[in-house]
Formats: structure tokens, sequence, C-alpha cells
């Protein structure tokens, strides 16, 4: 099995961690804001988002020290369009899982049959970023609506 660059992949894996936590903070943040008659349920589903960025980047985390490396206590871009309603909400988290789902496939690229374990945890990474990916696409059509929102990456 051919050797993999450490390196590289524990600067992509703290660009994720960093990304990862900045995902906690905006879905946290946006969930103070939303106001109305569905406030409660479009919270929870936030938090949610929140619970599960917090997540990811532990197992990330966890990966990086496991690799004998010291986890980045940075965070990552917070997007913040000031624009309140949950529309424009749903469309910074888009770019921001697309961006983190980058992220992701770089990590793969660079441990692709040289690192079984971490390659998997990529390939699982890319499922749930893409599944997320896929609900918010969804929440941003129309009622009736059957065309994606966005483009799908490939």
């Amino acid at each position: 099995m051919p050797k993999f660059d450490a390196q590289k992949v524990i600067d992509v894996m703290n660009r994720i961690l960093e990304a990862e936590l900045a995902g906690v903070v905006r879905y946290t943040h946006y969930s103070f804001l939303v106001f109305g008659f569905g406030r409660i349920p479009i919270v929870s589903w936030l938090r949610g988002q929140a619970n599960e960025s917090l997540l990811h980047a532990h197992q990330v985390g966890e990966w990086i020290t496991t690799l004998g490396a010291y986890p980045s206590l940075a965070i990552g871009p917070l997007l913040d369009s000031h624009q309140h309603d949950i529309a424009a909400m749903l469309r910074e988290s888009l770019e921001s899982e697309g961006a983190a789902l980058s992220l992701y496939r770089e990590l793969l690229e660079l441990v692709q049959g040289r690192f079984v374990a971490l390659e998997e945890f990529a390939r699982q990474m890319i499922h749930a970023e893409e599944l997320h990916a896929a609900e918010v696409d969804k929440m941003l059509r129309k009622p009736g609506e059957l065309a994606s929102f966005a483009p799908r990456q490939g």
C-alpha cells in the first residue's frame, strides 16, 4: 500500500476541524434568530445541525491526535449576510456545507488506497455532508418544485 503524506492529511483535517467548529457556532447563532409560527421545529433542526457539527469536530480532532498532531484551536470563516430570514440562513448553510464537502473530498484524495480507516471515515463524512446538503436544497425549494435549488457537485 502506498504511503500517504501525513502532514498534508493533518493540514486538511485541521481545516475540516475549523469548518466543523464554525458550523457549531453558525447553526447555534441561526437558532437564536428564528421567529414566527415555524420557530420550534426550525430551531430544533438548527440545533441538531450544531450538534452534528460538534460530533464531526470531535471525530476529526480524534483523528488528528491519532496521527500524532495538535488539533487547531481556530474556527473557520463565519458567513453572515445579516439577512435573518430562514432562506438566507439556509443559503449560507448550503455554501458552508459545500466548502466542508470539498475538504472531505480533498481528504479522501490524500488517503485513498493509502490508509483504509481514514479513507472510510472520509467516505462516511462525504455521505453525511451530501445528505445534509440535499436536505437543505429541498428546504430551499418552493412547494411542488422538483428542480434542485443548487447545482450538484460531482
